[in-house]
């Protein structure tokens, strides 16, 4: 998805960010703000302008209010998830602990609340860019004959039926998709899953992951595919011939 970056490493061309928002003043300083630090912009102010703007060409992350007139920011992030899953950073007034907890399970990447501090943002930006930069194919990984996963379009595809995958369970799997058949530390699970999150818990990351076994393994107590390394982490593994969910691993509740 991405074509390049600033100095520092996306490439040789700049991610290009798409800024939606009603306040032309915030929708000139970010876009100068940006540019400065070697990203492409572009700008709309509501959601019927930005998704004429997606017409024409996806930018690599959008950054979208949620209080605008004619097309709030949550129809706008639920019409751009379901054309294309396009990286999204809600910037917003609104500070509501529950209101930032569903819109990052459902459609955002990561929420930040007005004013914004640029420095927090730009991190932010990088991270979720780097999240995205994980060396994920885009065609379909095959993990099995009854699991393929289509990370790009947070899907699975569970014995012949598509799964829907949420934000959160998507951003978990990544990192493991990555480093296919290797651990990955509950720790980065947890930085990668909810960054924005303040005194994140690791038991974040073991609902998760149960809820994701729920969806993808024949047997969730029993995993094929997403091992528990016990004390460490999980790792994310294809099937072999003689994998038999009764014996494939021992029962495991996390």
């Amino acid at each position: 998805m991405l074509s390049g970056g600033p100095a520092g490493g996306y490439g040789v061309q700049s991610p290009r960010i798409l800024i939606v928002d009603d306040d032309p003043n915030l929708l000139v300083l970010l876009a100068d703000q940006l540019r400065a630090d070697g990203y492409e912009t572009a700008t709309a102010r509501d959601g019927v302008e930005a998704l004429r703007r997606l017409q024409s060409s996806w930018p690599d992350l959008l950054i979208i209010d949620m209080m605008m007139p004619r097309m709030d920011g949550l129809s706008l992030a639920r019409e751009i998830k379901a054309r294309a899953d396009l990286p999204i950073i809600v910037l917003s007034a609104i500070d509501a602990g529950d209101s930032k907890a569903d819109l990052l399970e459902e459609v955002a990447e990561d929420y930040v609340t007005k004013p914004y501090h640029y420095p927090e943002l730009r991190a932010r930006i990088n991270r979720v860019l780097r999240r995205l930069g994980d060396k994920v194919p885009r065609q379909s990984l095959v993990l099995g004959p009854n699991l393929t996963l289509d990370l790009h379009r947070r899907e699975a595809t569970v014995a012949g039926t598509p799964v829907a995958l949420t934000p959160t369970e998507s951003r978990l799997l990544y990192p493991l998709a990555a480093n296919l058949g290797q651990t990955v530390t509950t720790e980065t699970l947890l930085a990668r899953g909810w960054a924005e999150t303040e005194d994140a818990d690791p038991s974040y990351v073991w609902v998760t992951m149960r809820r994701l076994r729920q969806k993808v393994e024949r047997e969730p107590n029993r995993p094929v595919h997403l091992q528990t390394v016990r004390g460490v982490g999980y790792r994310l593994v294809p099937a072999t011939s003689g994998d038999d969910p009764a014996t494939a691993a021992e029962a495991d509740p996390t």
